[in-house]
C-alpha cells in the first residue's frame, strides 16, 4: 500500500503489529568529512547550508571523530574515508541504506552527490563483507534520496515519505518496493524543505518527533503525531531550526541529536521523551551542520 491519504494509511497502520523487523539497527557506518566545504549544487535547494565562510573543515573532522567514538559505544560503527570531490558524503544515509539482507543505493538529485553512489568501497563492504544483495536505484531518472526523504518505522514496516525536489512520487514507489515496506504514506514537504528526516523522526518504532512547520499540510503532521501518541514530540519552529527533528534512536533507550538541538529542546518535550523511555544523548556538531544536515544525516544504519 502506498498512498497520499493519511486517514486510510493510519487506519491500515493501526492493524499492523510491530513485528516487521528490529526497531533499531545492528550496526552503522559513517563517512569522514575530508575536504568538507560548501557544495554549491546542494545549496540550491538546502536552505540550512551555511555560506562558504561558515565551513571549518578541521573542526568538522574533530566533531565527526567524537561522534564516531560515541556511537561505537552503542553499536559497531565503521567509518569510511571522505573525498574532497564529494563534500556532502558526510551525509551517507541519503545514498546508502539497508533492509533485511539487502542494501539500497539511492538516486541523488545533484551530480555532486550522484558521484557518491558509485563508491566501490562502500558497495564492496555492503555486498561483499556483509553479503547483502544490491538494489541499485542510482541510474534510474527519479530522485529518491533514501532515508533522507523516507522515514521508516522499522518495527511496523511503515514508510513516511516527504516529497520535494529530492524525491518524487515514482522515487517514493521505488523505495517502498526496495525496502519491502507494508505501507508508505507520501506527503509534500513545506516550501524550502528538502528532506523528511529534518522534520520527522521515528524512534525505535514507539515514538515520533514531528515538526509541523516542515509539512505542506500540517494535518499530515497531526495525523502522524496522533498515531504515535502519547509518545509524540511536537516541535516548535525554534526546535525545528536547531535540527531537533534530525534525531535517531540507535538503541531502545537513547535518542541521539546534536548539542545544538539538545540545547533548543523544550523541557516539556524532554519530559515526553523520558516518559517514552528515552534519554537524550548529544554530540557537538555545529561544524557539520554548516553542511545543511545534522546527526541523523551522518548515520547510515545497517539492519
Amino acid at each position: 500500500m502506498i498512498t497520499r491519504d493519511a486517514a486510510a494509511f493510519f487506519t491500515h497502520a493501526r492493524t499492523l503489529r510491530p513485528d516487521f523487523g528490529p526497531a533499531t539497527a545492528q550496526a552503522a557506518f559513517l563517512v569522514a568529512p575530508e575536504g568538507f566545504c560548501l557544495a554549491e549544487q546542494s545549496a540550491q535547494d538546502n536552505r540550512y547550508m551555511a555560506q562558504a565562510s561558515g565551513f571549518d573543515a578541521e573542526c568538522a573532522m574533530t566533531q565527526h571523530r567524537t561522534l564516531h567514538r560515541a556511537m561505537s559505544q552503542v553499536v559497531p560503527t565503521v567509518c569510511f574515508a571522505g573525498d574532497a570531490d564529494t563534500p556532502d558524503a558526510v551525509f551517507p544515509n541519503n545514498v546508502f541504506a539497508t533492509a533485511a539482507g539487502r542494501y539500497v543505493v539511492g538516486r541523488m538529485r545533484h551530480p555532486v552527490r550522484q558521484r557518491e553512489a558509485a563508491r566501490a568501497d562502500i558497495r564492496n563492504f555492503l555486498g561483499g563483507v556483509m553479503d547483502y544483495a544490491e538494489i541499485d536505484l542510482s541510474t534510474q531518472p527519479h530522485a529518491c534520496e533514501l532515508t533522507g526523504s523516507l522515514v521508516i518505522d522499522r518495527a511496523r514496516g511503515l514508510g513516511l515519505c516527504g516529497l520535494s525536489e529530492r524525491c518524487d512520487e515514482e522515487g517514493a514507489r521505488l523505495m517502498h518496493e526496495a525496502f519491502g515496506l507494508r505501507a508508505t504514506l507520501t506527503f509534500d514537504l513545506a516550501p524550502g524543505e528538502y528532506h523528511a528526516n529534518v522534520v520527522l523522526a521515528v524512534l525505535a518504532g514507539r515514538a515520533a518527533i514531528v515538526s509541523p512547520s516542515g509539512f505542506a499540510d500540517t494535518g499530515v503532521a497531526r495525523a502522524i503525531a496522533d498515531f504515535y501518541a502519547p509518545n509524540a514530540i511536537v516541535l516548535s519552529e525554534a526546535e525545528h531550526a536547531a535540527f531537533a527533528g534530525n534525531a535517531i534512536a540507535l538503541s531502545a533507550d537513547t535518542v541521539w541529536m546534536s548539542a545544538r538541538a539538545d540545547a533548543a529542546l523544550d523541557p516539556r518535550n524532554r519530559q515526553l521523551l523520558a516518559a517514552a523511555g528515552f534519554q537524550v544523548r548529544a554530540v557537538e556538531l555545529d561544524a557539520i551542520e554548516a553542511g545543511g544536515g545534522s546527526l541523523r544525516c551522518c548515520i547510515a544504519e545497517i539492519f
